[in-house]
């Protein structure tokens, strides 16, 4: 019995150190999309996506910088070029569902993001 748990351990943490380095990495593309945006970086903010073959619909729930999504950051950073870089690789009805124009209207009124992502929702609100 002993020896099957000492197995099982083992194997759990060799399994461990496997993902370790893929979760390391995810951080550090997080980090460095947080970086370009915040730089309002659109060209390498595109070749990172590019390089790593993401596609940014497909990923832009699990990014958060400084606790919020990437649009909300580029919003706060004033990151006009990459923000609307952001907003158009998006479909509408995920920008239309996440409240970022309330947001950006009631926390950052004079954004010029607002007119773009009011854009891509369809005009409205």
């Amino acid at each position: 019995m002993k020896l099957i748990n000492a197995t099982l351990c083992l194997s759990l943490a060799a399994g461990l150190m496997v993902v370790a380095p893929a979760a390391q990495a995810q951080e550090q593309l997080a980090a460095s999309m947080c970086d370009y945006v915040k730089a309002d970086d659109k060209n390498r903010f595109r070749k990172l996506l590019s390089d790593n073959r993401l596609r940014l619909r497909n990923i832009y729930d699990g990014v958060l910088c400084d606790g919020l999504s990437l649009i909300r950051f580029a919003v706060k950073s004033n990151a006009a070029g990459a923000g609307e870089f952001i907003v158009k690789q998006l479909p509408a009805a995920q920008i239309t569902a996440s409240g970022d124009i309330a947001w950006a209207e009631s926390n950052h009124a004079g954004s010029a993001l607002i007119a773009v992502l009011k854009a891509r929702a369809g005009g409205g609100e």
